[in-house]
């Protein structure tokens, strides 16, 4: 019996109880009628709670499955949404933005690049100069060392010449 059906009965049996003489609100009824769907009641009482327990634990697992399903949803909507924000105007405008950046940038590195080998070049022109005139004055003080030691020579062959 379920603990439903008892408590029917209790209240069958309270309707049906003969009411105490000069009270309105009192009714005699069998005492141990009354003991017994009590303890019917204790009986059912567990069955109901594990009744009870499955209940809670099947709606956990269904709002687990419900959340689970949820975030499915949500992670699915979030990834439509980055499609349909990928060709959005703003992100078309932001890839146009882009590639002008990166073409800027590509020039300036162009320029940067002559403005460098321009100075190289000039650098390079300058030390070629200056080890063109280094060179000039070696050559100098190198004839002009041949010639002084060509005099020093001939001064010293008539001496020579002298002494024998």
């Amino acid at each position: 019996m379920v603990i439903d059906d008892i408590l029917d009965l209790m209240d069958e049996m309270l309707d049906s109880a003969a009411s105490v003489p000069f009270s309105v609100k009192k009714s005699i009824i069998d005492a141990d009628q009354m003991r017994d769907y009590i303890n019917e009641m204790r009986l059912n009482l567990p069955g109901e709670i594990k009744e009870a327990r499955l209940i809670v634990m099947d709606r956990q697992s269904i709002l687990t499955t419900a959340n689970k399903t949820a975030d499915d949803i949500i992670r699915r909507a979030e990834e439509r949404a980055k499609v349909i924000v990928s060709n959005d105007e703003i992100t078309k405008a932001a890839k146009a933005r882009a590639t002008d950046i990166i073409n800027q940038a590509q020039a300036r590195a162009k320029e940067i690049k002559n403005a460098s080998n321009k100075y190289i070049d000039e650098t390079l022109i300058k030390t070629e100069e200056c080890l063109q005139a280094n060179l000039a004055d070696v050559r100098k003080t190198r004839q002009a060392f041949r010639a002084q030691d060509s005099r020093s020579n001939q001064q010293a062959q008539p001496a020579k010449k002298q002494g024998n």
